[in-house]
């Protein structure tokens, strides 16, 4: 029932939206655009393909703020790097459809490392419903896709990246995800936030600063578009790793928008 509600709610608002503003706004391909963007992710978020695990986990992940926030829709090239076990991946597929493509992207070397790293995503790929989704496993410095991407996109990753693999290896990555865009393109980073200046053991807690995101991202040749704030918690100090039970779930965390530049 609640799914159910989720997708009417948004229907219903849609229309009387649509009745409150102005005719020739209403039938505009922009407005129309938008409005079945907003539809294509309740139904999304609602899917019934949706593993128990994943819709339990919406109210603290907030997914469709989320890829709405993101700007997807039907037939986007969408990369989910670094993807677990699919929570996103699914919600993509579900969203881009037919005319899309999703590739779930998993670190080789983290293959190397746990060669189960890849399989819950490779068994999501596997299902008849998830047909328009692959698993690539490459380097995050050599990133490489069949087409050019829309969309980028890494949640609660970077932070491994800048302090597991290093500054320069971070850079790498945003310069690997860059290349892979199409002009325009969008690449999404989110992450627990750690405070500023915070030491080095910072590692251990699972957390960056917001600002090293935005300044390793932005030497890589984006631009800076805007912020999320819906997965803000003031109640969180960013004192204890992500992990910890106090916390975990409902870490304060950065949404974080950039664009490859059209030109």
């Amino acid at each position: 029932m609640a799914v159910r509600s989720l997708l009417l709610t948004v229907m219903v608002g849609a229309s009387v939206a649509a009745a409150a503003i102005a005719p020739a706004y209403a039938q505009s391909p922009l407005y129309q655009g938008r409005r079945g963007a907003a539809v294509g992710i309740a139904a999304a978020v609602a899917s019934k393909d949706r593993p128990d695990e994943d819709v339990a986990s919406d109210k603290n992940r907030q997914p469709a703020s989320l890829l709405a926030f993101a700007g997807l829709k039907r037939g986007m090239n969408v990369a989910d790097i670094m993807p677990g076990k699919g929570y996103f991946t699914r919600l993509f597929s579900n969203v881009v459809g037919g005319e899309g493509h999703v590739w779930a992207i998993v670190p080789a070397g983290l293959v190397a490392k746990k060669p189960t790293a890849a399989d819950a995503v490779k068994a999501t790929a596997a299902m008849p419903v998830f047909s328009n989704v692959s698993v690539l496993i490459q380097p995050l410095d050599a990133i490489q896709v069949p087409k050019r991407l829309d969309l980028a996109w890494t949640a609660q990753n970077y932070h491994d990246v800048y302090y597991g693999a290093g500054v320069d290896a971070a850079l790498a990555f945003d310069k690997s995800v860059f290349a892979a865009l199409r002009p325009g393109g969008v690449f999404i980073v989110i992450d627990h936030v750690a405070n500023p200046g915070a030491d080095a053991d910072v590692a251990k807690l699972h957390r960056i600063d917001p600002a090293i995101i935005r300044r390793q991202v932005e030497a890589a040749g984006f631009h800076f578009e805007s912020e999320s704030k819906v997965l803000v918690n003031p109640d969180d100090n960013h004192d204890l790793p992500v992990f910890d039970p106090a916390i975990r779930g409902r870490t304060d965390q950065v949404v974080l928008k950039f664009r490859k530049p059209a030109h």
